[in-house]
């Protein structure tokens, strides 16, 4: 079965401009919370999106958030202006943000990042302090448990 770290091989042979955000970039910080989907801050610019789509053919990408779970387009025209794609595909589930809470669009958000390597894919990943604000903007339940764990992780590593 194909993993998470196989859809960021996909999307890094498709060059496609992307910053691991959510409980994914947590683990990558050292946190402790299990994640089974994908979180990424993309530009959804016609180029990065046809890019996506590329990245997604035969892995049967879906809508995950619409009753019927409809396939998505192969035309990237179909979703200039969309601002989040929340996806599942075969090989998982991906939510593709424009932006994140409390830190801005993808153009701000790269700007708050590092590089990882990951098995000799190279990610960039939001930066420690960059995620405890996003995850303290999102004050969910779960949001507010990893913001504990990742403050706690900021303090280990002074």
């Amino acid at each position: 079965m194909a993993s998470i770290l196989d859809l960021l091989r996909r999307l890094n042979e498709h060059e496609v401009e992307f910053v691991i955000v959510g409980g994914m970039a947590g683990v990558l910080h050292g946190s402790s919370l299990v994640t089974l989907d994908l979180d990424i801050c993309a530009p959804l610019t016609g180029q990065n999106l046809a890019r996506i789509l590329t990245a997604l053919s035969g892995l049967a990408p879906r809508f995950r958030m619409t009753p019927d779970k409809r396939p998505v387009s192969v035309d990237p025209d179909d979703y200039v202006g969309y601002k989040n794609l929340y996806l599942i595909t075969d090989w998982g589930q991906l939510d593709i943000l424009s932006e994140i809470l409390g830190l801005g669009d993808h153009e701000q958000v790269a700007r708050q990042t590092i590089t990882v390597d990951l098995g000799g894919i190279s990610c960039r990943v939001l930066n420690l302090d960059a995620l405890i604000l996003a995850k303290k903007g999102m004050n969910r339940p779960r949001d507010r448990q990893a913001v504990i764990e990742l403050e706690a992780i900021r303090e280990r590593l002074k």
